[in-house]
């Protein structure tokens, strides 16, 4: 992102196309280019086309269309991976010659867009190794080493304040564990989509590596209610996300993952969910079997 934000200090490109899997970086990515745009009457200058109400006439004309009191608009396409290859050829052609007013964002989380000759925003959880050298380098302007990390920089970005005024020089294991927001809720997402695709594998995998207590139930209980409540709701992500108070990113996705479920099997997951609570909350079921329950009731529902 500091890349990102160097770029557009010299100059805004008329496409960005954010990919990758670390979900936070697409939302720091659409702040970094808005507030570089210096959108004026956001509500006329900032249009959203998501997989419901895209349509691939209506994205052209917005792309064409002058802003209204300010100097830029910005178009976001996000979680669209069904187009037809006029649609392809036209924003092709749009590029070679782009309104100058106009920039035009992709949250490409399905790789769908790489067809386009764009500026390209890396979303990617990056290798251990490419990560262990930033965040050496930035750990080192305190004086501080560091044992490990985990690969979402995004989330690591935020914590290295904490360990850099730690008294220790040498940041181990247990400091991080002590000092440091867990990673639970990105597990859980990552448990979520191996559940929706059948990885049973994947899912116990990622099962085994969280912590079976009450705060990860909840947040698996959470994102399968996300999930049925974004299969049955007509309300628009935005307007989802704000009743449910998540981003409206995990709206959008949500809809994606619950694609891959019937709207009866998320209804019977939902109420299972809710008989689970239930006998957690009553002494008659622990919490770790409920996780392990509820695990393989998703798989073979």
């Amino acid at each position: 992102m500091k890349t990102l934000k160097a770029r557009l200090q010299k100059k805004i490109e008329p496409c960005y196309v954010v990919q990758g899997e670390d979900i936070l970086l697409y939302d720091e990515a659409l702040e970094l280019i808005k507030n570089a745009c210096k959108l004026e009457l956001e509500d006329f200058n900032f249009t959203v086309y998501d997989e419901d109400s895209f349509s691939e006439q209506a994205v052209l004309d917005s792309l064409q269309t002058l802003p209204m009191g300010s100097d830029k608009k910005l178009v976001l396409l996000k979680n669209v991976a069904k187009f037809g290859e006029n649609f392809k050829k036209s924003l092709r052609d749009y590029l070679k010659n782009p309104v100058p007013s106009t920039c035009l964002v992709i949250f490409d989380f399905f790789n769908k867009f790489d067809f386009l000759i764009a500026e390209k925003v890396s979303a990617k959880r990056l290798d251990d190794a490419s990560l262990r050298g930033l965040i050496s380098a930035e750990l080192k302007k305190s004086g501080k080493t560091i044992e490990s990390c985990c690969n979402y920089y995004s989330l690591i970005f935020n914590e290295l304040s904490k360990l850099a005024a730690c008294d220790e020089d040498e940041i181990t294991d247990k400091i991080v564990g002590d000092l440091v927001s867990k990673e639970t809720e990105f597990t859980v997402f990552e448990l979520t989509d191996a559940l929706s695709r059948r990885d049973a594998d994947k899912a116990v995998e990622l099962l085994n590596l969280m912590e079976k207590d009450t705060k990860t139930f909840n947040l698996v209980l959470n994102h399968f209610r996300r999930l049925f409540f974004a299969s049955v709701s007509d309300l628009s992500d935005k307007e989802l996300a704000d009743l449910l108070g998540v981003k409206e990113f995990a709206i959008t996705k949500a809809r994606t993952l619950a694609k891959n479920f019937t709207k009866l099997q998320l209804k019977n997951i939902y109420e299972m969910l809710n008989d689970v609570d239930f006998y957690i909350k009553n002494g008659q079921m622990q919490v770790e079997n409920a996780l392990f329950y509820l695990i393989f009731g998703i798989l073979y529902c």
